[in-house]
């Protein structure tokens, strides 16, 4: 499997990504190294608390991470999580909403970590 059938496999932007990153050699260290990666798991379990700070901040964290990488998607949804939490802002969701979202988000970085391991092996 290529790069480019990675990112399909994904429904990611592999033009997105090469754009950011250049070369296909940092793209592929960097897609791998998103798979080990924390980021969203701390999003994850910042919904537990419910923690506006810890919440903004794994998002935002995610959100930058996921475009650099040209996984849109997540990126988007990361987005959505990162202004509703931002410092200074008004909340317009409920809980059950932003934990619907990060639900969205667990889901597609399994699926994403699922096509990563599948590049990694061919």
């Amino acid at each position: 499997m290529t790069l480019k059938e990675l990112y399909s496999d994904i429904d990611a932007s592999y033009e997105q990504a090469l754009r950011v990153l250049r070369i296909d050699r940092l793209l592929d260290k960097h897609i791998r190294k998103f798979a080990t990666s924390d980021v969203i798991d701390s999003l994850i379990e910042a919904r537990a608390t419910m923690d506006a700070k810890q919440l903004f901040e794994s998002a935002h964290a995610a959100k930058g991470i996921c475009g650099n990488l040209g996984l849109t998607t997540l990126a988007s949804l990361a987005s959505q999580i990162a202004e509703e939490f931002r410092p200074g802002s008004s909340r317009t969701m409920g809980d059950d909403e932003v934990s619907r979202i990060i639900d969205q988000i667990s889901d597609l970085y399994a699926r994403t970590v699922e096509g990563i391991r599948r590049y990694e092996q061919s």
